[in-house]
């Protein structure tokens, strides 16, 4: 498996310093902005079609801020000029958002920026199954292209785990683990989860 270690010194390695250690820095509201991700490498896709599964064993090592940032963009990044996404959304409406359950809280990822915001404080990941990380996917609770929107986002982060070595899980258990506790908008709810460990996780 192809693995990169790019940390790179000033900005990155100030992002990394806090990242490493938000209880003590973080509060809510907290922004921290992502080291480019990398879009110019990766397996074929055909093989991290043949490799693509869904796997248990989650716990492990965080992941780096760099494939951190390259998870997200998978999964909603923005890929064009004009704002367009990775992922298709019906009427290009981008009703959807993507939290991510981290060690020291929930972030939010803000796509336009390629940040990530802290909306939660306190390690949450065991309401859901202690991995990791835990992606949330949320969006209008019942419309009708939600669903369609939600898939199109977690087999996204599937394919860049499978080309990566990342174990992934997409689960509905325990989905609603933070009802009321996020700051979604109105008939907005978390539909999908999808667990991740570190390569140290098989």
């Amino acid at each position: 498996m192809h693995r990169r270690s790019f940390l790179w010194a000033g900005a990155v390695t100030l992002a990394l310093t806090l990242f490493a250690a938000p209880d003590r820095i973080a509060a809510n509201g907290t922004i921290v902005t992502l080291p480019v991700p990398d879009t110019s490498g990766g397996r074929p896709l055909m093989a991290c079609l043949k490799d693509r599964k869904s796997e248990r064993h989650l716990a492990g090592d965080d992941i780096s801020l760099p494939e951190l940032s390259s998870l997200l963009w998978a999964g909603f990044g923005v890929n064009r000029a004009d704002g367009r996404h990775v992922v298709p959304t019906a009427r290009n409406e981008q009703k959807v958002r993507l939290l991510v359950v981290l060690g020291d809280g929930v972030w939010q990822y803000l796509p336009e920026k390629n940040s990530i915001e802290k909306v939660l404080d306190g390690d949450q990941r065991r309401r859901f199954d202690n991995a990791s990380l835990i992606l949330l996917y949320a969006a209008p609770a019942g419309e009708l292209f939600s669903g369609m929107h939600v898939g199109s986002m977690y087999q996204n982060v599937a394919l860049y785990c499978a080309s990566e070595g990342l174990p992934n899980c997409v689960k509905y258990s325990h989905h609603d683990a933070l009802d009321g506790q996020l700051k979604l908008p109105k008939g907005w709810k978390v539909l999908i989860t999808q667990s991740i460990g570190s390569v140290h996780s098989h």
